[in-house]
């Protein structure tokens, strides 16, 4: 185990006498339990959800075991622990996390062998009208969805290196090194956004919920989101409102995204005449990776938005 990353942990209460089964895979797929590093002698890094894991297999490469919380296909918002992951957490490393997106995990992780990717950047404040609305991240007043902003990833990027550098003595170079490669590559990725969306018809973004702040914020894009909550129903003056803007700007796509019923975007695409497109938020593991489903995204982007990159 990394020096420095021992802990303690204090257990606390489970909600609910049902939880959420979540299985972790075998350490080929790079989602290994806390047993599968104990015997390849690797230090166990924890990912809370896919983006996480996927930056945290760049970083970490053949020096650490990396994990993840959450099965592919499930939405992380809902996740609850089980036993077995509360314990591979105690035992884990280092977790990997993103206050605010995962309220389970908030509560088990602990700051000397946690870290919160939220600390490595500059956040942006909640959704436009979070005080209409209960929604999944009230216990944070920022957005958490800081992934979908390439740039910002790449400083994630750099201050996981170092902080496994630090711990892990040992292979200190080798991880500073891939988060040196992982970042240029992350920063490559922002330069093709910027190429790509210079120059559109329209830059009004209409999501079925509030996911795509960063990307909006970083691309100079103005998000509309229907709800904050991907699970919750909008009120009927949100619909009218956001159906009156996409009108007045003449919204050709309204996006919904993979793990999320597409029933209030098609609504409300109907009553504005537009038509409905995927745009991954990245919450789940793509058929790809995270670079190339990005990627994807900047695809529909350019042509819901009609660039001419």
């Amino acid at each position: 185990m990394m020096s420095g990353f021992s802990r303690s942990y204090a257990a606390r209460p489970l909600a609910g006498a049902v939880l959420l089964t979540v299985g972790l895979t075998t350490a080929a797929c790079g989602t290994g339990s806390a047993t599968d590093a104990s015997a390849s002698g690797k230090p166990q890094v924890i990912a809370a959800f896919y983006p996480l894991q996927w930056l945290s297999e760049q970083v970490g490469g053949p020096d650490a075991q990396v994990s993840v919380l959450t099965a592919p296909g499930v939405e992380p918002h809902d996740l609850e622990l089980t036993i077995k992951q509360v314990t591979d957490l105690k035992d884990a490393a280092l977790t990997v996390y993103i206050k605010g997106v995962q309220p389970a995990v908030d509560d088990a992780v602990e700051p000397d062998t946690s870290f919160d990717a939220a600390t490595a950047v500059t956040t942006l404040p909640a959704g436009e009208h979070a005080e209409e609305e209960e929604h999944e991240h009230a216990d944070v007043p920022y957005d958490p969805h800081l992934w979908l902003d390439p740039s910002r990833l790449a400083s994630v990027a750099a201050k996981l290196g170092e902080r496994m550098a630090t711990a892990d003595a040992a292979h200190a170079q080798g991880y500073r090194d891939r988060a040196t490669k992982t970042a240029a590559t992350l920063n490559d990725l922002d330069q093709e956004f910027g190429r790509g969306l210079a120059s559109c018809r329209t830059k009004t973004l209409v999501t079925a919920h509030e996911a795509f702040g960063y990307l909006a914020d970083r691309y100079k894009l103005k998000q509309v989101g229907i709800t904050l909550d991907p699970e919750s129903e909008p009120s009927p003056a949100r619909l009218s409102e956001v159906a009156k803007l996409a009108k007045t700007e003449g919204v050709t796509t309204i996006f919904t995204e993979s793990l999320v019923s597409p029933k209030v975007a098609e609504v409300l695409a109907s009553q504005v005449g537009a038509r409905t497109a995927v745009l991954d938020p990245l919450e789940s593991k793509p058929s790809g990776d995270y670079v190339s489903a990005m990627r994807d995204n900047l695809k529909t982007l350019q042509t819901a938005l009609g660039c001419t990159a």
